[in-house]
């Protein structure tokens, strides 16, 4: 299934789960730790409370100092402020249908935030728009071993990636949350290195 689709079909916990590795793989972005998020994680656990939900994760904001959607003239960089968005729309309340908004939206951004990190794309890409061809990614099948044509690195590793959790979590349901947070960490080491290393090329 596409990853449209997978989101489509998602459970609360699935969604939930989509939209928080999204985030966690962006946490570099941050500034945050590798533990930043493990709270929000622990309470999608079997025997987590819903209910609990919102105030950890006004003490997750709080902690990376993310406490209301910024402005584009808050921050300079877009990928960061992408990340920041993301976190700041996450819904207090872990309800189906928000969560379902939310791990779409995160889906989109993340997906744009690995395209700006990594900008590498085959001469044939630039026919399409950003925005038309992130759809188009995120309509088709989790790419193969085999880039797609058009497809950089880290969009196609990003695009795998969500597809796991979802799969993992639609196939395996709170059983496959250590599995989903594996790739989530996974993601995110690779997308710090790169962080890293526009920061030392920056500098």
């Amino acid at each position: 299934m596409s990853l449209v689709e997978l989101i489509a079909q998602a459970d609360e916990r699935g969604l939930a789960a989509s939209g928080l590795a999204c985030l966690d793989r962006c946490v570099p972005l941050l500034g945050g730790d590798d533990e930043a998020l493990r709270p929000l994680w622990a309470n999608l656990a079997s025997g987590g409370d819903p209910a609990e939900w919102g105030e950890l994760l006004e003490q997750v904001r709080g902690k990376l100092g993310v406490a209301e959607v910024v402005d584009d003239t808050d921050i300079e960089d877009e990928a960061a402020l992408l990340a920041r968005r993301m976190l700041a729309a996450a819904p207090a309340v872990r309800s189906g249908a928000e969560a379902r908004i939310w791990a779409d939206a995160c889906s989109v951004a993340s997906l744009q935030i690995h395209r700006l990190l990594d900008p590498a794309e085959d001469d044939t890409s630039s026919a399409e728009a950003p925005t038309e061809a992130l759809d188009s990614v995120r309509e088709s099948g989790a790419p193969g071993a085999s880039r797609p044509v058009g497809m950089s690195p880290l969009v196609a590793a990003e695009l795998r990636r969500q597809v796991s959790v979802l799969e993992l979590l639609a196939g395996h349901g709170a059983g496959g949350l250590r599995r989903a947070l594996e790739v989530s960490t996974e993601g995110r080491r690779v997308l710090r290195a790169v962080v890293s290393r526009r920061a030392r090329t920056r500098g």
